[in-house]
């Protein structure tokens, strides 16, 4: 309903209302009027006079409150012939008679039977009669009343017309008008203060400021620069009743981007500029490039440059780059190092358009100085450009030509080229050049993932005369295709608290993808596909490249569950899609008041094993305490197993010995032919120290006794044999008794030998154990005969 029409409906409503409040003056005193008159007659008529009684009703309170339930007696309705006795009864009809209002037939008394709204319906027209119970006559005629509903301030306001955006441009002075906010209140705006609104600002200060009852936004801090900041969030309020106590509000945000306006002049970042350039250089060739920065943007930012020294100019010229506003010098006549070696040229920049309002004329220039050295070299090759930028998709096959470099000698004699690529930029060799065409194709398989550029450094080489080389630089470009799937953007630990209703958001997610289509990258969530419905989370995919996990159903407990998991379908937008799956393990957690999670999974699994947390903490502990001790107790094992090891290594000796036993025979005078045989001997171990000592000093105690009598017996007498007899069967028997890691050998030595007795025995310091130096000279001695032997001779 338009304003117009609220003001048409309430002046008729308070026209109806003076009417009803002043019966005497309206229909019913003309009603009353004429029964008089008719009374009068009637009296005449008999010749006689009767005294007349003015009838007339009683009005009393005639309004309600919205939005009350109690119903309640909001008014009275009452003859002036009532005298109190209930001899009268009273009848309501019209809008919401019996529904909405009802009369007591005694008292006249009307009553509210529900609540109203103000905003349905603003006053109700009502009729009232009257009759005599006893005669069931009337006693006053029906009269017609209204009652109006009285407002209430039940609805807060509203911004319409959103959003907001606008735009202004830098350097604005203060109080520029940016834009006008408007808001509406459904609530009476002729009665009370409920829909009378008041704007303020929440979020923007200093910057720009409000009308409280118009909504229009201005600025309030003059010059704001756009280069400090482009875009502002102011946020707007507005509150009914005036923001007086009880007042509704509402917020909106307006968001306000700043024009750029040419209030920066270009400024070179250095006060000069050195390029060297062989002399042999052609006309057009690039000498360098220069840049005077400017912090203004679009045409604001567009520049011209012009070198200011005519004299020396004229070798060079510059010109713009009009992508991105570089100064291109180049050379313009030809160069020689015999005559001139330097040159030192000033360079200028300009912007193109020039606004005085914020800066002078000569703010929007700056100079420079650049030096230019010429090189006296014998012209290597010169390639056709300086910089060589290709393409390449990354699913390119080997072998795929990406383009070709050229480059020729400027020398008369025009020698072959060999064109190579440097080990040092293409480690991996992923490409590979021809040496005579200077054609680059791919090597190996590419991955834009893993290098999206490959900077090449191709060398081009005279194959005569003094060789010489030079380079360029190729900058290939692998171009992406859809080759990686999409997958989460973090490993994410949702969880969900008890008594978390249906339809409530508890994780927000996104995605992240290696690709880099040029497009932009779109995701698509989704649930995997299934006949059954998951009957307890679903997806909701925002289209913004995230999405919302919602509880499906409410009344999640630990005790029922602790842990869900959610598979997770996302597709990306390239050609062909792709797509991957990832489940979200959620956990259910009794959180706290804010809906933060403080145990997580710890109590969970707790709650699931039957556990209390410092159970589950103690258990953890304990089994701690048990690991270090196992751990303690096999490193103290290891130890003792390596030091006996050692010991035994040391007791042990795995060399083999060889037991010989040669015969010596007399076959010619002066001359001796030995004849051995041997049989691998396996020694024992070595005894204790100590234990050995006395086996030793016990055996060659024995040894000795019998040697003495060796003197007197041969090597044929029992009693030698015996002693030989029983040392074997000690050294075959007892672990303890030799040999242990060397060869000892025992021989009877006859009687009357000139070299004395060869055991080791016989000597206190000889120990046969003890390693010597090797003696490479005769290993056997001849003995002398023994007393009694035959003609050959044993010995051992």
């Amino acid at each position: 309903m338009g304003s117009g029409q609220t003001m048409d409906g309430c002046c008729v409503l308070s026209m109806v209302i003076m009417v009803s409040i002043m019966p005497g003056l309206g229909g019913s005193e003309l009603r009353m009027s004429r029964q008089e008159l008719r009374d009068s007659q009637q009296s005449e008529a008999l010749g006689g006079s009767r005294p007349r009684a003015k009838r007339d009703w009683i009005w009393k309170q005639l309004f309600v409150e919205e939005e009350d339930p109690t119903p309640k007696i909001i008014g009275q309705l009452k003859s002036n012939f009532d005298k109190g006795d209930f001899t009268i009864k009273y009848f309501l009809s019209g809008e919401g008679a019996g529904e909405v209002f009802s009369i007591d037939e005694y008292t006249g008394d009307i009553h509210t039977l529900k609540s109203l709204d103000r905003e349905e319906k603003a006053f109700y027209v009502l009729q009232a009669r009257a009759i005599d119970r006893r005669t069931g006559q009337p006693v006053e005629t029906e009269s017609e009343f209204i009652i109006k509903v009285q407002d209430i301030n039940d609805n807060a306001p509203e911004f319409i017309n959103e959003p907001y955006v606008s735009s202004i441009p830098e350097m604005s002075p203060m109080g520029t008008t940016v834009i006008q906010v408007t808001a509406t209140d459904a609530d009476d705006h002729m009665f009370g203060n409920n829909a009378k609104l008041i704007y303020s600002i929440l979020q923007g200060e200093p910057y720009f400021s409000v009308e409280p009852k118009t909504g229009i936004i201005v600025t309030s801090w003059p010059n704001m620069d756009r280069e400090a900041s482009e875009q502002h969030l102011v946020v707007v309020q507005v509150k009914d009743k005036l923001g007086y106590s009880g007042a509704y509000s509402a917020t909106t945000t307006v968001t306000i981007t700043l024009t750029d306006v040419n209030d920066n002049g270009p400024t070179f970042q250095h006060n000069l500029y050195t390029f060297a350039l062989a002399e042999s250089a052609p006309v057009g060739t690039t000498v360098g490039r220069v840049m005077a920065e400017d912090d203004d943007i679009g045409v604001n930012a567009r520049m011209n440059y012009s070198l200011d020294d005519l004299e020396e100019s004229a070798t060079f010229r510059v010109q713009t780059d009009p992508v991105t506003q570089e100064g291109i010098v180049t050379l313009a006549k030809p160069l020689d190092y015999e005559s001139k070696r330097r040159f030192a040229i000033a360079i200028e920049a300009i912007n193109d358009h020039v606004d005085t309002r914020f800066l002078s004329y000569n703010e929007f220039r700056d100079k420079t100085m650049i030096k230019i050295l010429v090189t006296d070299v014998d012209e290597p090759p010169i390639f056709s450009v300086p910089f060589f930028e290709w393409k390449v998709p990354e699913n390119a096959p080997v072998g795929t030509q990406v383009g070709t470099v050229y480059a020729r000698d400027t020398d008369a004699v025009n020698n072959p080229i060999r064109y190579s690529i440097s080990m040092s930029s293409d480690l991996r060799k992923v490409f590979r050049i021809d040496p005579h065409n200077g054609t680059v194709s791919v090597a190996k398989p590419l991955d834009r993932e893993t290098a999206a550029w490959h900077n090449l450094t191709v060398t081009a080489k005279e194959t005569k005369e003094n060789q010489l080389s030079s380079t360029v630089s190729v900058a290939i470009k692998v171009l992406d295709i859809n080759d990686n799937i999409p997958t989460l953007s973090q490993d994410y630990q949702p969880y969900v608290c008890e008594g978390t209703q249906a339809g409530e958001l508890i994780q927000m997610i996104s995605a992240v993808d290696a690709d880099n289509p040029m497009e932009g990258h779109h995701f698509y969530f989704s649930m995997v596909p299934d006949k059954h419905i998951n009957p307890n989370f679903t997806i909701r995919d925002n289209q913004d490249n995230t999405a919302s996990i919602l509880t499906r159903r409410s009344t999640f407990t630990r005790r029922d569950r602790v842990l869900y998991h959610l598979p997770v379908v996302i597709m990306d937008s390239g050609s062909p899609a792709l797509s991957s799956t990832s489940t979200l393990t959620i956990s259910v957690c009794a959180c706290q008041p804010a809906g933060h999670c403080p145990s997580g999974g710890v109590e969970a699994l707790a709650l699931s094993m039957g556990l209390s947390t410092q159970t589950l903490l103690g258990l953890s502990v304990c089994l701690i305490m048990l690991i270090v001790l196992s751990l303690l107790m096999l490193a103290v094992w290891r130890h003792r197993k390596l030091a006996q090891q050692k010991l035994a290594a040391q007791e042990l000796d795995t060399e083999e010995y060889h037991e010989k036993v040669v015969h010596y025979a007399e076959v010619n005078a002066g001359q001796d032919v030995a004849v051995s045989s041997s049989q691998p001997v396996p020694l024992r171990p070595h005894p204790r120290r100590r234990e050995r000592r006395l086996r030793r000093e016990e055996v060659t105690a024995s040894i000795r006794m019998s040697l003495r009598h060796s003197h007197i017996i041969g090597p044929e007498d029992e009693v030698f044999r015996q002693f030989i007899m029983d040392r074997l069967a000690e050294a075959d028997e007892d672990p303890y008794v030799p040999p242990f890691d060397c060869l000892r050998t025992y021989a009877f030595e006859g009687t009357g030998s000139l070299t004395g007795s060869l055991s080791s025995l016989e000597s206190s310091t000889f120990d046969p154990c003890v390693d010597r130096p090797h003696d490479s000279g005769q290993r056997f001695m001849r003995l002398t005969p023994w007393q009694g032997a035959g003609e050959d001779e044993t010995s051992f």
